[in-house]
């Protein structure tokens, strides 16, 4: 009998181990975020993250930090690149502008089609020529 209570008993935790797996995870929330909405999905900030290197021609570490504790990876949260911050600037300013002169109301939307935006004056390059 008691045999018989033990194997259910296991059948019954593994079982809910096995199908724990196929919970969905919590996603994992970005982290200092200033400038870009504290809400946004992952798959959300990963495109507009995407959008940047493109219209800037460079790679995630151009504005972000290696971590300390592993400097193979980055420190997303990091404000330790001074490029961080001109890049916040830059989008308070490429909205500005798409608000006061295009007068587009829904600027801090990430999937608003902006008419000025990085690539208006980057076009591929870190740093824009001078003209």
């Amino acid at each position: 009998m008691r045999y018989k209570a033990i194997a259910t008993l296991s059948v019954l935790v593994g079982t809910v181990v096995m199908l724990s797996g196929f919970m969905p995870k919590e996603e994992k929330k970005a982290a200092n975020l200033k400038v870009l909405p504290k809400d946004i999905s992952n798959e959300e900030l990963d495109k507009v993250m995407d959008g940047f290197k493109a219209a800037l021609g460079v790679k995630c570490n151009f504005c972000h930090a290696a971590s300390k504790d592993d400097p193979k990876h980055l420190d997303f949260a990091s404000d330790a690149k001074p490029e961080k911050e001109i890049a916040r600037s830059m989008m308070k300013m490429t909205y500005r502008i798409n608000k006061k002169y295009f007068h587009m109301k829904d600027v801090y939307n990430t999937k608003a089609v902006l008419a000025v935006n990085c690539i208006t004056c980057h076009r591929g390059q870190a740093h824009p020529e001078d003209k």
